[in-house]
């Protein structure tokens, strides 16, 4: 997720609408929040008469877990895939009432709302010497793998897309779930592209003039980087692609299919992108820069149980942590505190929050002017009203049992009031009541501190991870740093520091999960990573922020492309999926819970004070290097290390070389093993030569690790195939 993107929507404020009443009310505990206020909705343009025929014809992508697909033909549903009992099927809002009284039918979910969050980077997670060749056999770049990607913005046709040499269109599949050209596409939404002329033609995603983030993600994973030094980290990856809407793509969206682009449509350009693998028959990583808040409601419950059902050996996700890691976004009041606060600021004229616990409390809001005016809300008075929904003027509280823990009720608290909110008018949120043990969960806001009441500063940099990265089948990533400024392509010196280099970003995100999971996962590189950029982007916005943070300009084929440096981890998240790709060409039945494994063996501990895995952290920064050894096995044989040679080593015509900068200043001994673990061959390398040939003639084909002791310059270890 790139920085200071805004969402959407905040859909959980959905969940405290008023609901109706009456003899054929609808199930709403079976529906998420939106699906809840759709059926409303309906439900009044019904009794009044109007509406009846839109209603059938608009329709809603949603989860449905039913027991059979009877319930869900029988009210003209159309499925779109299904899993075991988990459905992703087009409903008419028309039909929601009366499927959620379906007894075949468990739950209903749709929610939308996700925000979008190279030359350095690949030494950086030790990436070079294994997709570079380096003294590695040539085939860990990604051949033979399928990288898919999941964003908005994409250009086509830039040349990091293509081979080195660019003989090769390696896009190979393409869905454009906004594309207006959808007759007899057999797609729920939009169209898909396939082979190098149809995508060459049709050039960009629909929202490609004015977003470019999917070409500058997909430039990290896969690309080429062409005519440069901004070469991705699986370069020979085939390329499958979907253009999903987001946050600033409802200018796209016809008022009539709004609710066709939720989370279940997601769900849908996954399965997309892990279908065309199994086609091509060939193993598949998916990278997916995007996300939304976590919530207690139960929003993800399907979601997950569906992202659990699509992968498997050969069939891994990758996610964004988010970039909220710089916002204080929890707090408890434990029991025997009369009260705990905070001040709020919001840009906008709302901000919402959710509270959590077992027992009852009361709390205060006060807007501090001229005359501070106070509002002390008992939640026992929430639980009294009708649908257990309480507003008043400037707050609204809506109360619900945690899908976690149902003993647990959640409170969801929106206060509004003028643009920006706890501004000139400073506003304070503060729990009251010493027996209740209260959880504060931030959603939209920021909790800020303010000298007309000093106590007023709880608050921790904790529990801002993002959905879908939070979910357990799925390997979160947060971002590192690395680099901290740039020369643009004006000669300008562009300034980006995020934090300590090596060391964690200061937004990325951390856990915990809302259920209480380590997470993230893993970290990579994501300030100030330079990759592709739409040239359909420059051309449309020459003079937009973003493109000071170019750092390259050229030519192709008649077009301008840019090389631009960005941040977030939008950008850490490619990175991971590109390594993983390397790895999925070593061991293509490699499962999730394996690379985690590998992840957890072979990452980096960047603070050496932490235990791993944290919520910081994860089990560390990737090393693609040393994962590399670990799936291959090389790590079992004790004598070879992790640690990769700075010689530069080759094998060919049953030849080893191995070139030095300098001449050698030290003896040096070489050592050769098999992937068995088995020494086939040990030499001296002598003192005063840099250049060293050894003929391997008598040893069969296969790969073999070569370990070099003596000074620094030539000391590690590296692969070589025969």
């Amino acid at each position: 997720m790139t920085m200071n993107m805004t969402y959407r929507w905040l859909c959980l404020l959905l969940c405290l609408v008023p609901l109706m009443v009456g003899a054929q009310r609808p199930d709403y505990g079976k529906m998420s929040p939106l699906l809840r206020q759709l059926a409303r909705q309906q439900t009044a343009s019904s009794r009044a008469g109007i509406g009846s025929a839109t209603a059938r014809l608009t329709t809603v992508c949603a989860f449905v877990k039913a027991t059979s697909p009877e319930a869900l033909s029988e009210h003209g549903c159309q499925i779109l895939t299904h899993v075991g009992q988990i459905y992703i099927a087009a409903i008419p809002v028309g039909e929601l009432a009366a499927l959620s009284l379906d007894e075949r039918v468990l739950r209903i979910e749709a929610r939308q709302g996700n925000s979008i969050t190279t030359d350095r980077l690949a030494t950086d997670i030790n990436a070079a010497p294994v997709y570079e060749g380096r003294g590695l056999p040539q085939a860990y770049t990604g051949q033979g793998v399928v990288v898919g990607l999941m964003d908005i913005g994409f250009d086509l046709t830039h040349p990091t897309f293509y081979s080195r040499d660019t003989t090769d269109y390696r896009i190979r599949r393409f869905w454009d779930m906004l594309s207006a050209d959808t007759v007899g596409s057999s797609l729920y939404v939009g169209r898909d592209y396939a082979g190098r002329e149809a995508l060459l033609a049709y050039a960009h995603s629909r929202d490609g003039l004015d977003q470019t983030h999917g070409t500058h993600t997909a430039g990290i994973a896969v690309g080429s980087g062409y005519d440069s030094p901004y070469q991705g980290v699986a370069p020979d990856a085939d390329i499958c692609l979907v253009s999903n809407a987001v946050t600033d793509d409802v200018i796209y969206i016809d008022s009539a299919d709004f609710y066709k682009y939720t989370y279940a449509t997601d769900a849908l350009g996954f399965k997309y992108m892990f279908d065309y693998a199994r086609q091509a028959g060939k193993p598949c990583v998916l990278s997916f820069s995007e996300g939304s808040t976590q919530d207690f409601f139960g929003y993800d419950l399907l979601y997950y149980e569906m992202l659990d059902s699509l992968v498997g050996p050969g069939r891994i996700i990758v996610a964004a942590a988010g970039n909220n890691g710089h916002y204080k976004s929890w707090f408890r009041k434990p029991a025997g505190v009369e009260s705990m606060g905070t001040f709020l600021y919001s840009d906008k004229s709302s901000v919402m929050f959710v509270l959590k616990s077992a027992s009852d409390f009361s709390l205060r809001v006060v807007t501090y002017g001229e005359h501070n005016d106070t509002t002390l809300v008992p939640m026992s008075e929430v639980l009294l009203q009708p649908d257990s929904v309480l507003t008043l003027p400037g707050v609204t509280l809506g109360a619900y049992p945690s899908c976690y823990v149902p003993e647990e009720l959640c409170y969801d608290v929106v206060l509004t009031g003028q643009s920006p909110l706890g501004g000139s008018l400073k506003l304070s949120a503060e729990i009251v009541g010493a027996e209740a043990d209260v959880e504060f969960w931030r959603v939209s806001g920021t909790l800020i501190e303010d000298s007309r009441n000093p106590l007023l500063c709880a608050g921790e940099y904790v529990g801002s991870i993002h959905s879908p990265g939070s979910a357990p089948s799925v390997i979160c990533v947060g971002a590192t740093i690395h680099r901290d400024s740039i020369l643009n392509v004006n000669g300008e010196w562009k300034v980006s520091k995020a934090g300590e280099t090596g060391m964690r970003t200061y937004y990325s995100s951390v856990g915990p999960t809302y259920d209480g999971r380590t997470k993230p996962d893993v970290m990579a590189p994501g300030s100030n990573i330079i990759s592709s950029y739409s040239s359909y982007y420059l051309e449309t916005h020459p003079d937009a922020n973003d493109i000071t943070w170019d750092v390259a300009h050229f030519d192709f084929q008649g077009r301008t492309y840019p090389w631009n440096c960005n941040s977030g981890t939008s950008m850490s998240c490619p990175a991971v999926a590109g390594a993983i790709a390397l790895w999925l060409q070593a061991k293509p039945d490699l499962t999730p819970a394996e690379a985690m494994d590998v992840i957890r063996r072979t990452s980096r501990h960047p603070d050496a004070t932490l235990d791993y895995p944290n919520n910081h952290y994860g089990y560390g920064e990737i090393d693609v290097y040393r994962g590399l050894l670990d799936i291959l096995g090389v790590d079992q044989i004790k004598d070879v290390s992790t640690v990769h040679t700075a010689a530069r080593v080759a094998c060919s015509d049953g030849t080893l070389s191995i070139t030095l900068d300098e001449p050698l200043t030290a003896p040096a001994r070489l050592r050769l093993y098999s992937m068995s673990g088995r020494l086939v061959k040990a030499t001296a390398l002598s003192v005063g030569q840099c250049m060293f040939t050894i003929p391997l003639g008598h040893l069969p084909a296969g790969i073999y690790a070569v370990q070099l002791d003596g000074p620094a310059s030539v000391c590690g270890s590296s692969l070589v195939r025969l």
